[in-house]
């Protein structure tokens, strides 16, 4: 095998399998289906009970870690409740909003 297809392979299987298979249209769902919205916003916005997770959530692995064993006002999710393809798929979904707008680039505010 040439070295750069081996060092290929070998970056593949050092990545966590759900963080290559993170689905953001399933991560929408889960988002929503688990009352993420509630606190955080339908697009992680953020609201008076939770902090903003979009459109820069933290890195997937602090997003898990801090998902599972949250001690905060937010329960932690245990796999049982919330699987780790569902994490990982969340977490796709918040990394896919994009930024607003600055508000200089809207001409009615700039009136």
């Amino acid at each position: 095998m040439p070295l750069k297809a081996c060092a290929a392979a070998l970056l593949l299987c050092a990545l966590p399998f759900s963080a290559l298979a993170a689905d953001p249209q399933k991560g929408k769902i889960a988002f929503e289906k688990n009352g993420c919205w509630q606190c955080h916003g339908y697009v992680g916005q953020g609201g008076a009970a939770g902090k903003p997770l979009a459109p820069k959530p933290m890195p997937l692995e602090a997003f898990n870690v801090f998902v599972r064993n949250s001690n905060g006002p937010m329960p932690p999710y245990p796999k049982e409740i919330l699987s780790d393809a569902d994490l990982a798929d969340i977490h796709a979904y918040l990394t896919s909003i994009p930024a607003p707008k600055d508000y200089k680039s809207i001409p009615l505010l700039n009136q």
